[in-house]
């Protein structure tokens, strides 16, 4: 069910925030900016602002930049597909394992500082609040530090050592660069910041869903920990997944194919989701709006005799390696991947006759009037209750922590594979990552595990039938970051080109 009475929020915040941000530039208000009082209206509207970004990465900064789509593209699970090799080229190096600094997806770096930057905004703004209840006013900056902290943790898995900011930066708004190393030690002092204290509830109200939650903030920070392999915090995150379990304010859903259906948003498994509508995007500006471009984009060309999806563009076709991945009767199958017959679709570049499901184009899901190529409503999943239990299996088999509170690496397994219709098999590292595959196909977590795995030789191949000849090195765990935004910088602000790629 869309939850407008949230979005009005958004809504609220569109008259304040100006379009087109750029990078390292903030926005705050006049008052703020002077250092003056902030009412809670006025946080609010910052706080609007630092949300209304996750609704904006499917076309960041006019460019179709799915943060779903650019992180499964370097994965084993899809190729890029569309028109040709030329059609959206970056796209198809960032497949190849071949970026450069000049032809990249670029969106993502100018959204995700706009975002951090926002989200200082709203802390600014706490700083100088007046006649701010406590309790509101310590919700305010955990949400804010939970958004900051997510919208670095993308930019550091991406580019790595990237500039940061904490306050408004004078004219020419440059900024220091740091390490990885260095922003990880930042994004997780934020995490702990939000986690804290209970400023933030364990799951919302109905009227908030969508806002963020110590779940949440705990979920984030597993990825952040697990993803930078610090063991110093294993116990820590299998501590915060234990207690996400035993709130019991999250369970599996039933049926897996309903997870992506309008009926299915924020539903017992959703700890995190965006909150699409139907309507605002435009081609001129990517910097607005509510829609979401994704599921037309990855569904196949000229559609047709289908009850329930329509056409699309043809991009990001599945592997048919993934789609063998399943076993007999997994009923995650037929929610993750869809299979058409010849003769349905137009075949287009890469074409393996499978399809990513979670997100596809529905019937219904994108009414006129508006560009409704851009206005999907399908709800962006972040964090499910179903990643709780995986991360939890994992962190107990593969890194040996300690169990907690009684929850076992086995019962986890055997809740994912039991909503699956499958039977128990036992907890191994190899099964826990079979699984994960399995669970959260086309929601663009597979690169990222495999980068933290050590598994990279997965990703050398030489597939000429597919136009997919590609070889991994280990610089190319981060992109190159922008020529462009190497060209903003001078003097001891200067961006130094990530290695590998000078």
């Amino acid at each position: 069910m869309k939850k407008y009475k949230f979005i009005l929020l958004l809504a609220a915040a569109i008259g304040f925030v100006s379009c087109g941000d750029e990078f390292l530039t903030s926005h705050p208000t006049q008052s703020q900016e002077a250092g003056g009082a902030a009412t809670e209206g006025a946080i609010l509207s910052n706080l609007g602002s630092c949300y209304q970004i996750l609704l904006f990465d499917s076309y960041a900064a006019n460019n179709y930049n799915s943060i779903v789509l650019m992180s499964d593209l370097r994965s084993d699970d899809i190729y890029k597909g569309g028109g040709d090799a030329g059609d959206q080229g970056q796209l198809y190096r960032l497949s190849q394992l071949d970026a450069t600094a000049t032809e990249l997806p670029g969106g993502l770096w100018n959204i995700y500082y706009s975002g951090l930057s926002r989200c200082n905004n709203v802390i600014l703004a706490c700083d100088n609040a007046v006649n701010v209840p406590e309790a509101n006013l310590n919700q305010y900056k955990a949400e804010a530090h939970f958004l900051r902290a997510y919208y670095t943790h993308w930019l550091w898995k991406f580019w790595g050592n990237i500039p940061y900011f904490e306050a408004d930066l004078a004219a020419p708004y440059m900024a220091k660069q740091y390490t990885a190393d260095e922003i990880y030690t930042k994004i997780i002092a934020d995490l702990d910041f939000a986690i804290t204290g209970d400023k933030l509830p364990m799951r919302t109200t109905a009227a908030n869903d969508g806002r963020v939650t110590k779940a949440a903030a705990q979920m984030l920070k597993a990825r952040v920990v697990m993803y930078q392999k610090d063991a110093t915090k294993y116990a820590e995150v299998l501590k915060d997944m234990t207690e996400i379990i035993k709130s019991n304010k999250y369970a599996l859903v039933s049926d897996f194919s309903s997870i992506w259906l309008n009926t299915g948003e924020f539903g017992s498994e959703s700890i995190f989701e965006t909150n699409q509508l139907p309507e605002g995007k435009t081609w001129s500006s990517g910097w607005q709006g509510y829609g979401t471009n994704l599921p037309a984009f990855i569904s196949p060309n000229n559609l047709s005799g289908q009850s329930l999806y329509i056409g699309g563009w043809g991009f990001g076709p599945v592997r048919t390696e993934a789609y063998s991945i399943y076993e007999a009767g997994d009923k995650r199958l037929v929610g993750t991947i869809n299979k058409f017959d010849d003769g349905t679709y137009t075949p287009r570049f890469q074409n393996t006759g499978l399809f990513m499901s979670k997100y596809a184009a529905r019937k219904g899901y994108n009414p006129p009037p508006g560009d409704i190529d851009l206005n999907f409503d399908n709800n962006l999943r972040i964090f499910r209750y179903a990643e709780t239990l995986l991360n939890a299996a994992e962190l107990m088999v593969m890194n040996n922590v300690a169990p907690v509170n009684g929850v076992t690496a086995q019962d986890c397994l055997d809740q994912i594979r039991q909503r699956a219709g499958l039977t128990s098999i036992p907890a191994t590292a190899a099964n826990i990552k079979l699984e994960r595959r399995r669970e959260f196909l086309g929601e663009g977590m597979r690169f990222w595990d495999i980068v933290r795995w050590g598994d990279t030789s997965l990703l050398t191949e030489n597939k000429p039938a597919f136009s997919s000849v590609r070889t991994w090195a280990d610089y190319k765990k981060y992109l190159p970051i922008p020529q462009s935004e190497i060209e903003k910088t001078e003097g001891e602000f200067k961006l130094k080109q990530n290695t590998g790629y000078n």
